[in-house]
């Protein structure tokens, strides 16, 4: 067997093992799918937002249809430079539960997001907490199963990974990587099974803690200056010995992330480097996707052997099992070597952006730049 022919039966045993990783997501992650019970006055619903006008008033819309189980919707307006505090004026007459959580100046140290949102736990009264984005969009009852999650499982924190709205070209052909990327790698039935910090994840549109767990661990604060801090809380509970659990919340909260090609590419790149604690994780990872999720076709093309070919139909049939599940388009399907190619480069340029010192912008906030730190 000659060199090629060893790398390429390489690729394709790890293609199959992620083919089997990816159907048991899909057939095994837990949904949020339990009856709520009636209970009252028991969730505050946390909203940071900044510059939101374009999502606001419907996610606020979503939140005060969620009943009785809701004791408060609490926003935080992050120094907004559109409408986004007029839409909130327009909520809290409408509705007392609705309350401004007062702006105060970003202190050193502290990611904007994080920042809001302890400003906004601190102002709280719920016996839970949940945390939602701005473009988040609540299912019927959604908040009511939550909770029920959270008593049954014996929860103090539960993230929701939600559905995702798509619109534009840009947002069908790219933003079904992200469910890529996750469903492919990460052993979800796994993580419902052992409550280690190495299996933790959450998507920050959705996170519910119990207050009391929030407090003893510190909430945002102790992830104060992190760009990624879905994830590094979700680590913390679960180093912390606290149940941690991230669930298939299609059916219960759904985001539409991104609106342009050009949102999509400060999104990821806002996010992509600074994933990483270390940076041999992030070349790892970089290594790994063009090793297993893009050589293959150019194998496939440049000298067309059985391996490659079974790795690219493996590929393929991952991407399919998740345009199923999640609802996507099957023609990005097919588009999937270019998405990969796109996110590589966008994940390059996260890299040289931090390297360098530029740092990486979102929403006229700039992160991990040399000359000011995090802010």
């Amino acid at each position: 067997m000659d060199s090629v022919s060893v790398v390429s039966f390489g690729i394709l045993v790890t293609v199959l093992a992620l083919v089997a990783v990816t159907a048991a997501n899909v057939l095994f992650w837990p949904k949020v799918t339990k009856v709520p019970a009636t209970e009252s006055g028991v969730v505050s619903i946390l909203i940071p937002a900044r510059d939101e006008e374009s999502n606001l008033a419907d996610c606020l819309r979503c939140a005060l249809d969620q009943g009785e189980t809701v004791l408060e919707i609490l926003l935080y307006d992050d120094h907004s430079r559109d409408r986004t505090p007029q839409i909130l004026s327009e909520f809290t007459h409408m509705d007392a539960r609705v309350r401004a959580v007062p702006a105060r100046p970003l202190e050193s140290g502290w990611c904007g997001k994080n920042f809001a949102c302890a400003q906004l736990a601190e102002a709280a009264e719920g016996e839970f907490l949940l945390f939602i984005d701005a473009d988040a969009r609540l299912e019927s009852r959604a908040v009511a199963r939550m909770v029920a999650e959270m008593r049954a499982r014996r929860l103090a924190m539960l993230s929701c990974w939600p559905g995702l709205e798509m619109e534009s070209f840009w947002e069908r052909a790219l933003m079904p990587v992200l469910n890529f990327v996750v469903y492919t790698i990460f052993p979800a039935p796994a993580s419902v099974i052992f409550n280690h910090h190495s299996l933790a994840v959450a998507h920050g549109a959705c996170i519910m803690f119990t207050r009391e767990s929030y407090e003893r661990l510190g909430g945002h604060g102790a992830v104060r200056g992190e760009i990624f801090e879905d994830v590094r809380l979700a680590q913390l509970w679960r180093r912390r010995r606290e149940r941690a659990l991230c669930l298939d919340g299609q059916a219960a909260v759904r985001v539409r992330m991104y609106r342009s090609f050009d949102e999509i590419r400060r999104g990821f790149e806002k996010n992509f480097f600074p994933a990483f604690r270390r940076e041999p994780g992030f070349w790892a990872f970089i290594s790994f996707r063009l090793a297993v999720f893009l050589a293959p076709f150019f194998f496939l093309a440049w000298q067309p052997r059985w391996e490659a070919a079974a790795a690219v139909a493996g590929v393929i049939s991952m991407r399919l099992m998740l345009a199923f599940y999640f609802r996507h388009p099957l023609w990005a399907v097919l588009l999937h070597p270019v998405a990969e190619v796109i996110v590589i480069f966008i994940g390059l340029s996260s890299w040289l952006r931090c390297r360098s010192g530029r740092g990486v912008s979102w929403k006229g906030r700039e992160y991990r730049k040399r000359d000011n730190g995090t802010n």
